[in-house]
């Protein structure tokens, strides 16, 4: 088959993301073509307030330049807007009598600036705050005139006052409220707020209706509903935005506020999705930037046939930097009969918190001058924390960096989520370039160069590295053991290098300080060798007996001998041979352990050869490094869950794993269903039965270490699932050091990589094929040799 064509309608920040998420997840499906109204590339456009300000070029804030479309195979039309959508026909048409057909469609028109309908604002110099072009507009105003008036004491009507300044204007902000963001801030931090900005040079025209714009052919001044008359050579519009949906309604797609769409984005007409401004989902309609960008992930998943749990929404937090005025704000700030709040002011540093709780979870707060603990207020909230009383009141100490938020988390989290920049990228930045400021940060690494929603999370993360408590810096590589000054990683390139093949060559060449090496050495060479040169663990295989032969030694001089069921079922035939090995031996017993395997105890070394012939049946070794596979859900009376799903899963993976030598065991744990998914999740490879499909966590840990995997995927097809579970392995086999726990190297790799190399199907398909060819010569050399006392 040949690809299907997919049309996205907007080159914006919503709709390419989640044409660059496509690609990330299957670069093949699709042949893309993107319209653009806009004459440019994909650009930020929640940082034109910078561009204004003179802090930055619009170079700096192009996301991807017109190579990015060339080297991916896009079509963009920049400059070209969609005028019609033939949904019969399954094509669009544009200004320029262009026609395009499509297979899949995606609108992400985004939202349009709000222009007040008065008198005159059809009057040269009135405009609005929303493209770049608007911003190359104000600039050239500010070289004739002087004198400008916002309409619109919100976000965006601020940052566009703020640049105005920077650019030599002076400014009027005019709002119909009493307080600055009255939707982002309480009425304590607005105020701080407005304080903060007269003393930059701001002049605010609160509870003001504008009833005229005044002039002849261009703008002279305001008048109010009050009387009140102000004079301006330039006003900006900065009232809000609505979203664009004028092209669904011509084209008949159900629309309210937005374009209605579900779960996966998909609108109520056929192979037609919306994402970003212009969607609306349960009544929402977003405008930030992190819920766009979840929503472009969801439907990229959907579009690639992956199966995701779907968009649920997304709890607002706003976290900005106005002028230079760190604020934050998410959830219920407003406090009502049922919430109660703790305070805390400082008007001195024009420092303010409030954290506002419904019983004993944070339901909402609001931050002004120290924006620190914003990151972790969200994460209560999303999480639904349960706070005590007596630590309530702690939520507003700022924390000292080695306790904060962030340095709480895993290397591997994400702490800027809009451009997938995990903390561990942070660290390895700022340590090799020697960063000490966000905005080198931010440069360096585009975390917070998107909504700006991490600049606290960011700043906190730098101070931390700066700490004198620091001690997450870039891992020091030891030696592999004393007989030599090299790493593993170091030995494996040298053993390749000059394509030493045994154990001996590779001492002798490596210049080892001891002639046979050590206990720690041998056994970590030897893996080595053998995932290099496969004929190399062939033909020096000890530990595994025979398939049909082996035993394990306990402590108390006698041996162990293991059954192989394939996901902890056997049938009558096994259930009778087991019995009639204690029947005829009744010093040994049978005990089953945690992880649903059958041992049979207390063989005596005497008795290993008629043990293994009564039961004429496959054996496993538990000394070694293998796959071990645990059906979670199994004895859990209170769940009525199918069981089936998750058992034959569970064979699958156990039957074509078998016999594949790790770095170190694997232990995988598969749910039937959500009943008994925290058994899972805490394993290498914790593995949940979830609405027809299965979600897949990598690099938990039940030991010391004790942690919960990070999700890798989601799929809907069973077969899918054991391809993936089975192309982590395999990489973990390829890649990890000897002994290396699978959490380990999931921290050191990073999940997102992780991730990025098994959607890759060309490297899926090595992996698996590495893998079963492992499997085959391994089993083919155990099932033929000889047992050798």
């Amino acid at each position: 088959m040949g690809k299907q064509k997919l049309v996205v309608i907007g080159n914006g920040m919503a709709g390419v993301r989640c044409v660059q998420n496509i690609l990330n997840e299957n670069a093949n499906l699709f042949k893309i073509t993107i319209f653009g109204r806009e004459p440019h590339s994909n650009y930020s456009r929640i940082m034109l307030s910078s561009v204004l300000q003179g802090e930055t070029s619009f170079d700096d804030i192009v996301i991807h330049p017109k190579s990015w479309y060339e080297e991916n195979n896009i079509q963009l039309f920049s400059g070209e807007t969609v005028t019609e959508i033939d949904k019969d026909h399954k094509c669009v048409k544009t200004d320029k009598l262009r026609e395009v057909s499509y297979d899949k469609l995606i609108i992400a028109t985004g939202s349009s600036p709000i222009i007040l309908p008065l008198p005159g604002s059809d009057r040269e110099g009135v405009m609005s705050f929303r493209t770049i072009e608007d911003c190359h507009r104000m600039v050239e105003v500010s070289k004739k005139h002087k004198k400008a008036v916002v309409i619109g004491g919100g976000l965006l009507g601020l940052e566009a006052a703020r640049g105005l300044l920077n650019i030599g204007m002076e400014v009027d902000v005019v709002h119909k409220s009493r307080f600055l963001m009255e939707k982002q801030l309480d009425q304590e931090a607005s105020l701080m707020l407005q304080t903060e900005l007269e003393n930059q040079g701001m002049h605010f025209l609160f509870e003001k209706d504008t009833e005229e714009i005044v002039g002849g052919k261009r703008v002279e001044g305001i008048r109010f509903k009050d009387g009140d008359y102000v004079e301006t050579d330039l006003v900006v519009m900065a009232v809000g935005v609505r979203p664009n949906i004028k092209l669904a309604q011509k084209s008949k797609i159900e629309t309210n506020k937005g374009i209605l769409v579900d779960d996966f984005l998909a609108t109520r007409s056929r192979d037609i999705y919306a994402v970003g401004e212009c969607a609306e989902h349960e009544g929402m309609v977003y405008g930030l930037v992190k819920p766009l960008y979840e929503q472009g992930e969801v439907l990229a998943q959907h579009l690639c046939g992956n199966n995701p749990s779907g968009y649920r929404g997304t709890v607002l937090s706003t976290q900005l930097k106005i002028s230079g005025i760190d604020v934050f704000s998410v959830g219920q700030f407003i406090e009502d009969r049922t919430s109660k709040t703790i305070h805390y002011q400082n008007e001195w540093d024009a420092v303010y918190k409030k954290v506002v709780f419904r019983g004993n979870k944070v339901i909402g707060a609001v931050l002004f001058g120290d924006t620190r603990l914003g990151p972790s207020l969200l994460d209560s909230i999303v999480k639904q924390r349960v706070i005590a009383d007596k630590d309530k009141a702690s939520l507003l100490e700022s924390p000292n960096p080695s306790d904060s938020f962030v340095a709480s988390l895993p290397v591997s989290e994400n702490i800027c989520t809009c451009n997938s920049v995990s903390k561990r990228t942070i660290i390895h930045t700022v340590q090799q370039d020697e960063l000490t400021t966000i905005e080198e940060v931010k440069n360096c690494t585009k975390a917070s160069s998107s909504c700006g929603g991490c600049k606290s999370a960011v700043s906190d993360l730098l101070d931390y590295i700066h700490s004198e408590h620091f001690n997450e810096g870039a891992e020091q590589r030891s030696s592999l053991c004393h007989c030599t000054s090299l790493d593993e990683d170091e030995i494996v390139r040298q053993i390749q290098l000059n394509h030493l093949s045994t154990l001996q060559e590779v001492m002798d060449a490596l210049d080892w300080k001891f002639e046979k090496g050590c206990s720690t050495c041998r056994p970590a060479l030897e893996f080595y060798l053998g995932i290099i040169f496969t004929e190399y663990e062939m033909e020096n295989e000890h530990s595994f007996l025979n398939e049909r032969m082996n035993a394990t030694l306990q402590k108390d001089g006698t041996y162990a001998v293991t059954p192989q069921f394939y996901g902890g079922v056997l049938d009558g035939d096994q259930y009778i041979k087991i019995s009639k090995v204690v029947e005829k031996y009744p010093r040994t017993k049978v005990a089953i352990s945690s992880d649903q395997n059958v041992h049979i105890l207390g063989v005596r070394e005497e008795e290993l050869e008629g043990v293994w012939a009564a039961l004429d049946m496959p054996l496993r070794s538990f000394n070694e490094n293998m796959v071990h596979v645990t059906n979670t859900g199994i004895g859990e009376y209170s769940c009525l869950c199918d069981q089936d799903p998750s058992l034959r899963l569970s064979e699958e993976i156990e039957r074509k794993t078998s016999y594949l030598r790790l770095p170190n065991r694997i232990k995988v744990g598969i749910s039937p269903c959500l009943h008994k998914g925290v058994d899972s999740i805490t394993k290498d490879i914790g593995v949940i039965r979830m609405n027809q499909g299965w979600e897949i966590y990598v690099g938990g840990s039940g030991d010391k270490h004790a942690q919960a995997g990070e999700l890798l995927y989601v799929v809907g097809m069973d077969k899918k699932a054991s391809e993936i579970i089975r192309g982590f392995i395999e990489y973990y086999r390829e890649s990890a050091n000897y002994l290396e726990p699978v959490w380990r190297w999931v921290n050191r790799i990073g999940v997102v990589h992780i991730r990025e190399a098994l959607l890759d199907e060309e490297l899926l398909n090595h992996f698996l094929q590495n893998l079963d060819q492992h499997v085959i010569q391994r089993k083919h050399k155990l099932t033929k040799s000889l047992f050798v006392q």
